[in-house]
């Protein structure tokens, strides 16, 4: 596998443990799962992780940074959610998703999304329920335990992670930016993998 097919050298990948899953695994996900350890944990195949990023970041590339909502309730992700804002300008949630903020507009929460990315389809089930509601698709990281229900685009990675999380959304901003045309190359995104991940 060479490394330059990849968006990032497999050793980064590898570090980040964005390809360690879970000891439980869903139907849904066998398919993005390369081998079962012996210490039963699942490792998801890093080809598929890979080119699940490349899909999600063209997909997002088509619509503008106020029209596009990142959720993650699980606290390893704040961080990069955060970071990840800083960057694109996209607006996130990090913590508890207040509810109706895609769905009730006399609230002052209230924003019309045309896209939902959440960081765990689980925790952040009420943000998709809302997605599904009006009818906005819905992008969440899945590990290998995670059911795909309601779901438009899986992207297999460990989701719990705090180094796999702020290796997704570094790589995110990046190719989104790039997609963009707001930088021309990886050299030009200024933030490093450590304004993504824990210090």
């Amino acid at each position: 596998m060479a490394d330059e097919q990849f968006l990032v050298a497999q050793d980064v990948y590898l570090k980040s443990g964005i390809h360690i899953g879970t000891k439980f695994k869903t139907k849904y996900m066998e398919q993005f799962i390369y081998k079962t350890r012996p210490d039963g944990l699942s490792v998801l195949n890093l080809q598929k992780i890979d080119e699940r990023i490349k899909v999600a970041a063209n997909f997002l590339a088509q619509y503008e940074p106020e029209d596009i909502l990142i959720v993650s309730r699980r606290e390893n992700g704040w961080k990069c959610v955060k970071a990840f804002n800083k960057s694109t300008g996209i607006e996130v949630v990090a913590g508890r998703y207040p509810p109706g903020t895609l769905t009730n507009s006399a609230l002052s929460i209230f924003k019309e999304f045309k896209v939902l990315l959440v960081t765990d389809s689980w925790p952040d089930r009420n943000a998709i329920l809302d997605a599904i509601k009006v009818g906005i698709p819905v992008i969440a990281l899945c590990d290998t335990n995670n059911q795909s229900n309601n779901i438009d685009l899986v992207v297999p990675c460990n989701n719990k992670g705090k180094k796999s999380l702020g290796l997704f959304f570094w790589i995110l901003a990046r190719e989104y930016l790039k997609s963009k045309g707001k930088i021309a190359s990886d050299e030009e995104f200024k933030e490093s993998l450590d304004d993504y991940s824990e210090e």
